[in-house]
């Protein structure tokens, strides 16, 4: 299948289970077989506490793949809920067969062209029930608020991880043995591990610089700042590409940190991933913004990037791509950029 270029795509805040404030969140080669990225998910509808305590029941919810309400087959007619699983559902080649999406999911383009079936938590279930799914997708931490929704109109679902990198592997190879793509999704997985170890092979020996990853923020200001903790799948692409996370520990995998503790910090890079848009557009020179901690030695240093492709918040295939896209910023000058 031939790959989309994400710049035609990415236009919006990712949506994964990544709690950018609340907005809920390739090489050639891969595109063979197809790949894909994926408007925010409005977490800001019920709040980063109860995001977190989604996150962790999630993790609780059965993981075991799908759930068979019926004789498990080769489905016909699927339904994504999460932009990561969109994305997963386009690269193990399966996406001709998805009817509906997410209100969220932005990738692949033909996105567009499908009907949209609601938020990340709160999906139209007569909308859902009238386009006659055999199966419906979704992230494991979706699972308390549609798994048993979806299971009552006698429909297959499948929750998958994405908490840590191993999590967007496994959940690779889950979409594809749900859909019947378990070959094409286990090709998928290997491609994409193999990406990530080139990376963490090519930085064993250069030193672990201190990195600080915002995932949310308010937009124009150091308020809400919300980073990926150790544990959580960026901070292990982080490490994967020479750098060394130094966010606290958070039960979720992603912690609130106040100004002080970041000047106390003092990291030597900063990746913010700030994605929340105002108006539909980002309005901020970035680097002036974190001026106002002008202390910091990634400040003094100019090691402010604003990372705005929201698709490196997804725990899909590009998880790959993320790493080598983290290694050029964390380690420039042994990773010049393509």
């Amino acid at each position: 299948m031939k790959m989309i270029p994400k710049s035609e795509s990415n236009n919006a805040v990712g949506a994964g289970l990544v709690p950018a404030r609340l907005h809920a969140t390739v090489n050639v080669a891969r595109g063979r077989t197809g790949a894909g990225r994926g408007k925010p998910c409005p977490y800001t509808l019920f709040g980063v506490v109860v995001l977190a305590l989604a996150l962790m029941l999630g993790a609780a919810c059965e993981r075991k793949g799908v759930t068979p309400a019926s004789a498990p087959g080769k489905p016909a007619r699927i339904i994504s809920l999460s932009p990561n699983t969109t994305e997963i559902l386009y690269g193990v080649g399966a996406f001709g067969r998805v009817v509906a999406v997410s209100d969220y999911c932005t990738y692949p383009p033909q996105v567009d062209r499908l009907p949209r079936v609601g938020g990340w938590n709160n999906p139209n279930m007569e909308q859902i029930a009238g386009l006659r799914p055999d199966l419906v997708v979704f992230s494991d931490a979706q699972s308390q608020f549609v798994k048993e929704k979806v299971e009552a109109l006698g429909v297959r679902t499948l929750a998958v991880p994405g908490n840590t990198l191993d999590d967007a592997l496994k959940a690779i190879e889950l979409v594809g043995g749900a859909t019947g793509d378990s070959e094409a999704a286990r090709k998928l997985a290997a491609e994409t591990r193999a990406e990530i170890d080139a990376v963490r092979q090519a930085t064993q020996s250069l030193p672990r610089r201190r990195v600080l990853c915002v995932v949310d923020r308010v937009q124009g200001t150091l308020r809400d700042i919300y980073t990926a903790a150790p544990g959580s799948f960026i901070a292990q692409i982080i490490e994967a590409a020479g750098g060394e996370p130094v966010s606290p520990p958070a039960a979720t995998g992603w912690g609130k940190l106040q100004k002080e503790a970041i000047v106390s910090l003092d990291p030597e890079v900063i990746i913010d991933l700030m994605m929340h848009k105002e108006n539909g557009r980002f309005d901020e020179d970035t680097l002036a913004v974190w001026g106002e901690l002008p202390t910091l030695r990634a400040v003094r240093e100019r090691r402010v990037y604003a990372v705005r492709d929201e698709t490196v918040l997804h725990p899909s295939q590009f998880v790959g791509d993320t790493a080598r896209k983290f290694a050029e910023l964390i380690h420039p000058e042994a990773f010049p950029k393509k």
